[in-house]
């Protein structure tokens, strides 16, 4: 919504209901897009490869609903009650300075994942042009090869500019025109060609295998590992610990039913978690190819596939499509949390804001474009803490950051905001569930999470 800043005397934009704001559908659709990204597409179908396929996935439904919606809840709570940015609704809710400090953390968090996962979106688009022009149809082409050398080069700095040009202009347009719209129209787009690589997979020869594999559990498959892996997919995938949903919740009417909007984001994560596994497992099976071939199964095993494929380029060229809409729309959600604060810290229009933080994203992000581990490129062998300047930046904010703001979420509604179940609009034996799980349950599993990604947790 708009209002007048007392200092300036200026009209700015700012987090609320009206105009600015987020219409019921429009804001289930945008929380949607942005837990639907390159997590469900690219990420679980790996890890759930690696784990033994549908024990992991029942494994995974488990603490989604155990971890991620519980703290979902609590973000979109928080946004709602404090409408402000990240930090500034932390202490909105409690005026106290030291929970504004820590909500800063989640904005720097989306900040810093923003310039690195532009570059991998920017692999997708790269791979769906290749893919529709024919150019990954060779069944004898080394894709592992083509993949590094490619990630080697400078173009993927082109294909990082390019997403976060599109990010920027989407955020720019604003919440209800820009970045509702946008979801409006790519989320149920998503899901008809997502259906329709469905069929399309599970009609392949030797399909139903992958199939089985991805839907009949083996249990003896999993092991201690399996369940912090699950937990920590559970966090990563609703977007939680990077102020992506407490700066949507701060958009959100307050007529909206926070409860029934959470769980229909949940289900709409697993929906296309569901889909995607339909889509990957049969075609890999079909095709002879290994389902735990780790991050390289969208870039190296999937293309090696859908070239033996009858009409392979234009299924590869749509899958690819479909990764970039997840990486876009996932990418919206990401860029606006610093955005959101921007332009509430300095009375900046929202044009402007999403020029630069656009622009500052990309130019953090080049280092990451320059240094994917394998590839021979012009920064990969510069290693900090014994990482690349990619990896690093993943590592600590996937591993390191978003805990740490998970962590802040639960312990501030847990304890510090004494009204949070009156603004989640819950009551009684549900009311004390959300908390006991805020309180006890959800803080443990994030601090066992964090030692298991750290390396202090370990299992022989």
């Amino acid at each position: 919504m708009s209002g007048l800043d007392k200092k300036t005397g200026k009209t700015v934009e700012r987090p609320g209901e009206g105009a600015a704001g987020f219409s019921k559908n429009g804001f289930i659709l945008a929380a949607i897009g942005s837990s639907v990204g390159l997590g469900n597409m690219w990420k679980f179908p790996y890890i759930t490869g690696e784990n033994g396929g549908a024990a992991f996935f029942l494994l995974f439904i488990l603490c989604l609903v155990v971890v991620g919606l519980p703290i979902l809840l609590a973000e979109m709570t928080i946004g709602r009650g404090g409408r402000g940015n990240a930090s500034s609704s932390l202490f909105n809710l409690t005026n106290k300075k030291h929970w504004k400090w820590f909500g800063l953390i989640s904005i720097i968090t989306a900040f810093l994942i923003m310039s690195y996962y532009s570059v991998v979106a920017g692999w997708t688009l790269h791979y769906m042009i290749q893919s529709f022009a024919g150019a990954l149809s060779d069944v004898n082409m080394d894709y592992a090869g083509a993949f590094l050398g490619f990630a080697g080069g400078y173009m993927p700095i082109f294909w990082s500019a390019l997403v976060m040009a599109i990010t920027g202009f989407v955020i720019a347009k604003g919440v209800s025109g820009g970045i509702e719209k946008f979801n409006k129209i790519l989320i149920p787009g998503f899901l008809i060609l997502l259906l329709i690589m469905m069929v399309r997979a599970l009609t392949l020869p030797g399909a139903m295998e992958g199939a089985e594999f991805f839907l009949k559990p083996d249990f003896s498959k999993l092991n201690e590992e399996s369940v912090l892996i699950a937990l920590g997919h559970s966090f990563f995938s609703l977007s939680l610990g990077m102020g992506c949903m407490l700066t949507y919740g701060s958009y959100v009417r307050k007529d909206q039913s926070l409860g029934k909007a959470t769980l229909a984001i949940g289900a709409g994560d697993l929906l296309y978690a569901f889909i995607a596994g339909l889509v990957i497992f049969p075609t890999v099976f079909a095709y002879g190819m290994e389902p735990s071939s780790g991050v390289g199964l969208a870039f190296i095993a999937l293309p090696a596939a859908f070239a033996q494929m009858p009409l392979g380029f234009l299924f590869g060229g749509v899958f690819f499509l479909l990764l970039a809409i997840a990486a876009l729309t996932s990418a919206v959600s990401i860029l606006e949390v610093p955005v959101a604060y921007a332009m509430e810290q300095w009375k900046w229009s929202r044009k402007k804001t999403a020029t630069i933080m656009a622009t500052l994203a990309f130019l953090l992000g080049v280092p990451s474009a320059l240094s994917v581990e394998g590839a021979d490129g012009p920064l990969s062998n510069v290693l900090l803490f014994g990482k690349t300047i990619f990896d690093l930046f993943d590592f600590s904010t996937s591993y390191i950051l978003m805990p740490v703001g998970g962590l802040i979420i639960t312990l501030f509604t847990g304890y510090a905001w004494k009204r949070a179940g009156e603004e989640a609009g819950l009551t009684g034996g549900i009311y004390r569930t959300w908390m006991f799980l805020l309180r006890y349950v959800c803080p443990l599993l994030i601090i066992l999470i964090f030692l298991y990604s750290v390396g202090v947790l370990k299992f022989s």
